[in-house]
């Protein structure tokens, strides 16, 4: 039997039988456009992530206070030992290029009758550098101003959207933990990490918030902006050193201090988000193998159906090879064109939820199409070959005697 006729009795006998084949297939194409689906938003996802964090900067390094240590050798609660004198002295390491000392809190900021709970962050002028932030409008205070303890605040546009103050605005008092600050700006819109939103904070001079509106003795942390991205372990490296020869530490098992590296934050927040991109194909995945039992069910119908015809084929001249390619074409035919129509459909409900949410958008990668619909194919070689074996074995006398 020549191929042709092969794939023309195979195409005959699903036309024949339109619904069945489509009932057929509606597990494959649930499949495959829930596997892509879900992996273009596994995908988004984690390209919003990481560009998120990546827009606090790439060549960023932060100290925050360590835990402290009991006799026993066990952690306790974190501890206060970072300093302005220590701040200044990380600016002196080579590879360094600015240095921000953090003294933050949370704290009530109201204008008129708006208020908001905000995250305030006392620093200084070089903090803007640091973390890639921009005034929109108005401008950011001064070296003066933080030598001086001026009470003047840089809002972030959420923060300063629940307060209802705009460019207009600027040069107003905004009471913060009920001290009246000069708005002397507004930082241009960025987003959040992992951790916060960026964009709802106050800023003001870290002299300010620690002698005015905290009352601290110490940091709560340094940012630290490195000059060359690639260098990042070496400059980890000489903080590290700097720290504890400051704080007279000579065991690094006992050190009161912690530095965080972006880059690493970034290459741990990938493997997450990759993690929860795979588990969600899986997850999707589970409906294709529901798909492929639900081809076999129908093949085996189909061969039971068609014993006769079967044991006519063979009688004439077929071979068990030829019986076996036609049922075997006919499970692929409904894989791949269930494939197809899955691939649109998972394509079309990825461009949906785009277009239907504005903070997050899928992103469909040809990988994820092309691993779809090779799974789906092998699904249908798989689920297709046991009816398609069980047909061509089938003897041909006892298939013309079957009713």
């Amino acid at each position: 039997m020549l191929f042709v006729t092969i794939v023309k009795s195979a195409l005959k006998s699903l036309w024949s039988n339109k619904l069945r084949s489509f009932l057929a297939m509606l597990g494959i194409i649930i499949g495959v456009g829930a596997v892509i689906a879900m992996l273009a938003i596994g995908t988004g996802t984690q390209q919003d992530v990481l560009s998120r964090i990546q827009t606090m900067g790439t060549n960023r390094l932060s100290v925050r206070p360590g835990q402290g240590h009991t006799p026993g050798g066990v952690r306790g609660d974190d501890v206060q030992t970072l300093t302005v004198e220590d701040a200044e002295a990380l600016l002196a390491i080579q590879g360094v290029n600015t240095v921000a000392p953090m003294a933050q809190g949370s704290a009530q900021l109201k204008y008129q009758n708006n208020n908001s709970r905000s995250r305030v962050v006392g620093t200084a002028v070089t903090y803007l550098s640091s973390n890639n932030f921009q005034v929109e409008h108005g401008r950011f205070f001064t070296d003066s101003e933080a030598d001086r303890n001026a009470r003047v605040v840089v809002l972030g546009s959420e923060a300063a959207g629940t307060l209802e103050l705009t460019r207009f605005d600027i040069g107003k008092p905004v009471k913060i933990n009920g001290l009246n600050f000069e708005f002397i700006g507004m930082l241009k819109a960025k987003g959040g990490d992992s951790f916060f939103s960026a964009d709802d904070m106050a800023i003001v001079p870290y002299t300010t918030a620690m002698n005015i509106l905290f009352g601290m003795d110490y940091l709560s942390g340094i940012e630290i902006q490195a000059k060359d991205s690639n260098k990042m372990k070496q400059v980890e490296e000489a903080i590290a050193a700097e720290l504890r020869k400051r704080h007279k530490i000579t065991n690094p098992d006992e050190d009161d201090f912690e530095v965080r590296n972006q880059a690493d934050i970034i290459e741990t927040m990938s493997g997450v988000t990759k993690t929860f991109t795979y588990l969600l194909g899986g997850i999707a995945a589970i409906s294709l193998l529901v798909g492929g039992i639900g081809i076999m069910n129908i093949m085996l119908v189909t061969v039971t159906e068609r014993t006769r015809e079967i044991g006519i084929r063979k009688a004439i001249g077929a071979r068990d090879r030829d019986i076996l390619q036609q049922f075997l074409l006919e499970s692929l035919i409904m894989s791949a064109l269930g494939g197809l129509i899955g691939m649109a459909a998972g394509i079309g409900a990825a461009v949906a939820i785009g277009r239907f949410s504005q903070d997050f958008n899928p992103v469909v990668t040809a990988q994820s199409v092309l691993l779809a619909i090779g799974f789906s194919a092998g699904v249908g070689i798989f689920f297709g070959f046991y009816p398609a074996w069980r047909a061509a074995q089938l003897n041909p006398i006892e298939c013309l005697y079957y009713e």
